[in-house]
């Protein structure tokens, strides 16, 4: 029978000691036709482990619904981890962090009566252990005593740097031994005090995450429990973007501090390793999660989830994959390693936008519900997690009763999550983002007695996925909107999530704000491609697959177009531009351009 076992500090599989050298690829950052180059290119660097998370939250996207099928199809790729020779480690969650939206946490799940997250709270149990029945069987199917590569499984997600409930961790061990979870369980956390304190269980093998200072963590580690196998979990050989800032970077190589270096340090100490990231991939569609630690700060993750790893985004071998290569060599005998070629590119001429949709003008077309309500709802109250939400209420007048007399009228958006766009009777008065919006309102303009039609689009940028905000930036209105002090009542609303464009009715190219444009690119053959940015702040849609936001404050240029969303003849893009273009035209990049470097 095949084992995995914990022994001191070895990990043995078959009852050989067995080092993990693991590299974090996460199926639904990747499309699924591609899962089978990126593994390639895994072995080829040397690894000989996948690690992967679940996103609950988009496995159960609306309450008591489940989806395991196409790009969320787990089962799927651990079969491939298998037949590609590699060993997986799999962490459920049900948080998972990973700079995506909430930390996997579903929108539905935060407006339940009742809940509190991530602690001993009924209804989440509840929810956690009904999602929990489902995933974990097709996990422990594929589990290594059963015959599939899972050696390793976690138990929640650094713990240590949210609550130090563990009662709420020993729940969770138990479901997944009640399911027939067999192999291993651990725990991952930060190095040091607070974060091993609260984040570890006696009954799990403790991991820790870090990027650099192996000594360290190694001597924390055994302080804290004795003759422990040393593995990094999350060895952060790169990081991520957030919009408005310089893309991250970091020394591949030997020199001191250097990716290549600290892995040498810690291979030398015959530890374990997990690459955060080996190849990150993407945060398509309106995934991407968010910091915010503070009340005041909201920092939302780009699309690009590159990471600065050794396999880029576009799934091509970087220095560092080579750098990281040959220390593996250096460790062990593994005789798939080798070299490997960069993916063709395509760099197609610009085209043009030939035709328009306003998205006020489509509200009824797209939106997945409407209604009326006394205060506008937000998405969650909705059942919804991901997307837009328009909300619109007819003003009284006139506004000001005295034209030109006395202080301009200001409209005040009080916790409004996370970028507003506002138009007064069809004129579009400008936007404003969730840390700016109730400083700095929209001044309103004059209207005569019959009154005005007030509209708010709100997009949901990203649910903060780390801190003790978690769950609780729920999206669209969360508080009021207010003409100074005075509280708007009575609005109709719609909600837009947008994954389908169906219904949209297209008309003459106009560029004005909150519009679709669409484009056709007419290809003789497939390959990976790059689509600029094409205007102020959006979305773009290839073949109806979500590419994902952009935005020209950074530092990511391009969106990219993986192979297989493409096809021979005409293709089908549309933008969403919130804004404004550039120009009329779509234009495309040779390459990756993932901003100013630090």
């Amino acid at each position: 029978m095949s084992t995995v076992e914990i022994r001191e500090d070895k990990i043995l599989v078959d009852g050989k000691p067995t080092r993990i050298i693991s590299g974090a690829m996460h199926y639904f950052r990747i499309h699924p036709d591609l899962w089978d180059d990126r593994l390639d290119k895994a072995v080829a660097m040397g690894v000989n482990c996948i690690e992967t998370y679940v996103p609950w939250n988009l496995h159960e996207l609306h309450k008591g619904e489940f989806d395991f099928s196409g790009m969320l199809d787990i089962e799927a790729y651990i079969k491939k981890v298998h037949e590609h020779g590699l060993l997986m480690i799999v962490r459920p969650g049900p948080y998972i962090c990973s700079e995506w939206d909430a930390g996997g946490i579903p929108g539905w799940l935060m407006v339940e009566p009742g809940i509190e997250l991530r602690c001993m709270n009924e209804p989440y149990l509840a929810a956690v252990k009904n999602y929990f029945d489902l995933l974990l069987p097709k996990l422990a199917r594929l589990q290594y005593t059963a015959g599939g590569p899972i050696i390793l499984m976690q138990i929640e997600n650094e713990y240590g740097s949210y609550a130090n409930d563990k009662e709420y961790l020993q729940y969770l061990r138990k479901l997944m031994l009640d399911a027939g979870i067999e192999i291993p369980l651990f725990t991952s956390d930060g190095d040091y005090g607070h974060f091993l304190l609260g984040g570890t269980i006696p009954e799990a093998m403790v991991t820790v995450n870090f990027g650099r200072g192996s000594e360290r963590a190694w001597e924390n580690v055994e302080a804290f429990r004795p003759n422990s196998p040393k593995f990094c979990m999350e060895f952060w050989n790169g990081w991520f973007d957030h919009w408005g800032e310089k893309h991250h970077t970091r020394d591949p190589g030997m020199n001191e501090g250097g990716v290549a270096y600290e892995l040498d340090k810690m291979l030398a100490a015959g530890a374990n390793v997990n690459f955060y990231m080996l190849h990150g991939g993407t945060n398509f569609g309106f995934t991407n999660g968010a910091n915010g630690d503070f009340e005041n700060m909201y920092a939302p993750a780009i699309t690009s989830y590159d990471y600065g790893a050794p396999i880029n985004e576009c799934g091509d071998p970087t220095e560092k994959f080579y750098e990281c290569q040959k220390v593996i060599a250096k460790y062990t005998d593994n005789p798939r390693i080798k070299p490997i070629e960069k993916g063709k590119k395509l760099c197609p001429k610009p085209i043009k936008f030939t035709q328009s949709a306003s998205l006020l003008s489509n509200l009824k077309n797209i939106a997945s519900q409407s209604g009326k309500a006394r205060n506008p709802p937000t998405m969650e109250q909705l059942g919804e997690s991901f997307g837009f939400i328009h909300y619109t209420k007819k003003l009284e007048g006139p506004m000001p009763i005295i034209s030109g007399k006395g202080w301009p009228e200001t409209l005040r958006l009080h916790k409004v999550n996370d970028y507003a766009l506002v138009w007064v009777n069809g004129e579009f008065l400008g936007a404003r983002n969730s840390t700016q919006s109730h400083e700095n309102g929209v001044v309103l303009p004059d209207f005569g007695p019959e009154g005005a039609r007030l509209d708010i689009l709100v997009e949901n940028c990203g649910h903060i996925n780390y801190g003790p905000r978690i769950g609780k930036d729920l999206k669209g209105i969360q508080g009021c909107v207010a003409i100074e002090l005075q509280h708007q009542r009575d609005w109709e609303y719609n909600m837009l999530p947008m994954a389908s464009l169906d219904g949209l009715e297209f008309g003459a190219f106009e560029d004005k704000a909150a519009t679709f444009h669409k484009a056709e690119l007419v290809l003789d053959e497939v390959a990976d491609c790059f689509i600029l940015r094409p205007g102020t702040k959006g979305v773009v849609w290839v073949n109806g697959f979500n590419l994902g936001r952009y935005w020209n404050i950074g530092p990511t240029e391009t969106l990219y177009v993986p192979a297989p969303i493409l096809k021979k003849g005409v293709n089908e893009i549309i933008v969403l531009e919130l804004e404004k273009l550039d120009s009329d035209e779509l234009k495309f990049a040779p390459d990756l351009q993932l901003g100013p470097t630090e």
